[in-house]
């Protein structure tokens, strides 16, 4: 690490939808603000093929409407992609972030580091990602064309990956640990309507392949019978991890989730820590994540101009 210090009123750890929107109201309001981005902007919506219930677009593309959003912030703040922050010390008067390059010097932090894909846990999961398992069906749906494939999960992110890929040209599967789905009812009805098949009560035990996937041996939960599919992908949608890493190192109180618990002005536990976006739970919803940058940003001016 470099010896350079760089000093903001508000550092944003996270540019996804909540981030960014907080960077645009914490500048606003007159507060030097920098977003520091370990990976790339916009979050996983960016991944999001069609996002039809946002206010003032009737239908867009994840990519598309926080390309927009990022623009508009950029007015204001910088943002530092590739800069992960490592580490997090909250001293009597600042708040430090160390990177592999710098040391942020803040007088308030704003936590929106988001959610990541919950990982399958079966036999070859891991050998084979990349390989035939994916967690992203726009990313990589194109390559099975024509293909069998395989979607784990039941929600309503589960639902949009079978009709994407069922869009893309694929034979979709549904394999579901329950007898029914948590899907919304219009989601549902599309499933049926697109002729998608499902497996009910059943578990993926094993990935099999040699190269790349070939088949996947599944268990039904409730008569314990196990079968094999001959598939050449399987997209997993079981869920979100909340990247609370950070606020667990400084001892902000989390939910038994792994969530960081805020108040209705996005405070932690610790003062001087704020959280937004997906990271703090609750409707994950790209609205909801910029209505909760907002507020963080605007709760901020209580501990930067004392007010």
């Amino acid at each position: 690490m470099s010896e350079e210090i760089v000093r903001y009123d508000v550092v944003i750890v996270g540019a996804g939808p909540a981030g960014l929107t907080a960077a645009i109201y914490a500048k606003r309001a007159g507060m030097s603000t920098i977003i520091l981005e370990g990976k790339y902007t916009g979050g996983l919506i960016a991944l999001s093929p069609q996002i039809e219930n946002y206010p003032g677009f009737q239908s867009i593309s994840g990519l598309e409407l926080v390309n927009k959003i990022a623009e508009h912030a950029k007015q204001y703040a910088e943002i530092k992609e590739g800069e992960q922050v490592k580490d997090i010390k909250v001293n009597s008067e600042n708040i430090e972030l160390i990177t592999d390059t710098s040391k942020y010097i803040a007088k308030a932090v704003i936590l929106a580091t988001g959610t990541e894909y919950r990982k399958l846990d079966a036999k070859g999961a891991k050998e084979f990602e990349g390989r035939g398992i994916s967690y992203c069906a726009t990313c990589d749906g194109f390559f099975f064309k024509g293909k069998k494939v395989i979607v784990v999960g039941g929600g309503n992110s589960a639902a949009r990956e079978a009709l994407h890929l069922k869009h893309v040209g694929c034979k979709v599967t549904i394999v579901h640990r329950r007898d029914k789905m948590r899907a919304e009812d219009t989601l549902l009805k599309r499933l049926l309507d697109e002729g998608i098949e499902f497996e009910w009560d059943s578990v993926v035990e094993e990935i099999l392949g040699d190269s790349k996937v070939t088949a996947v041996k599944i268990r039904n939960v409730k008569s314990n019978q196990t079968k094999t599919l001959d598939v050449s992908g399987i997209f997993v949608a079981i869920g979100m991890k909340p990247n609370s890493e950070l606020a667990s190192l400084i001892g902000a109180h989390l939910d038994s989730q792994g969530y960081i618990i805020v108040d209705d002005m996005m405070r932690t536990s610790i003062k001087r820590i704020y959280a937004a976006g997906d990271v703090t739970g609750g409707l994950r919803q790209v609205i909801t994540a910029c209505a909760k940058g907002a507020i963080a940003a605007t709760a901020c001016k209580e501990v930067v101009h004392g007010v």
